[in-house]
């Protein structure tokens, strides 16, 4: 049976409502968060200056969160977990600026990481995994590490990811359905679909998988049309 998972749904499905770790965020003061985009910059140099050793260290930290969860028979938690996070930073930037920031304690860094653990339903080992970046100051990383971890958990769950763009959002129902066609076409055992919405296609969807693509949008049939009005022979005339 194919397996659909919506990731803008992930954090949804398992807070219903927004966390009171991320409320904390919601109207307060922006003395600690003035400076966003000099913080930001920051964490890019950051990231920067780790440059080469990026993809080393984010493979690293993330070899070592799949043999955690496998250890503890919770690969599908974690990565449930990890989809969360990823929903809570994309949602709540000032999240990620506050843990980022060098000039935050560590322990007021803990203290939230607890309190989104607990609001979203961490498992522990996500939590220690999390307090683990904290301490060896690799959490400016986190993005590196989670794509690492999403690659290796697809590899390991034969999961094949693919990037659903569609005018108006799709009802679960028929994200199945899509999500059923392409394990036919792909034959992976399960399927995870990235919904995202796009309006200049009109209707219709647009499936990305590796390096194809299914185009049953309105635009791309007119791009269609279009291109072969185009290039076809000239119109005979009287």
């Amino acid at each position: 049976m194919a397996t659909a998972f919506a990731c803008s749904e992930t954090m949804a499905a398992r807070t219903c409502r927004p966390t009171s770790a991320l409320q904390q965020f919601a109207g307060r003061p922006k003395v600690l968060l003035a400076s966003r985009p000099q913080l930001r910059r920051q964490n890019a140099r950051q990231v920067t200056r780790m440059a080469g050793d990026v993809d080393k260290v984010a493979a690293v930290y993330a070899n070592a969160l799949v043999d955690l969860a496998q250890g503890k028979n919770a690969l599908d938690t974690v990565h449930a977990d990890v989809d969360s996070l990823q929903s809570a930073f994309k949602e709540t930037p000032d999240v990620k600026d506050f843990l980022f920031n060098p000039v935050v304690a560590d322990k007021r860094k803990r203290e939230l990481l607890s309190s989104l653990a607990n609001d979203a339903g961490l498992s522990k080992h996500t939590l220690n995994f999390l307090n683990l970046l904290l301490d060896q100051d690799r959490l400016v990383a986190i993005q590196e590490i989670f794509d690492q971890f999403e690659i290796q958990y697809c590899k390991l769950t034969d999961t094949q990811v693919a990037t659903l763009r569609s005018a108006v959002r799709l009802e679960q129902e028929q994200q199945f359905l899509i999500a059923k066609k392409l394990q036919e076409l792909t034959g992976s055992k399960n399927i995870k679909l990235k919904p995202v919405i796009d309006e200049s296609l009109i209707a219709g969807f647009i499936v990305e998988y590796g390096s194809s693509q299914i185009d049953l949008s309105v635009k791309g049939q007119l791009d269609k049309i279009t291109l072969e009005l185009t290039n076809g022979p000239a119109l005979a005339t009287a």
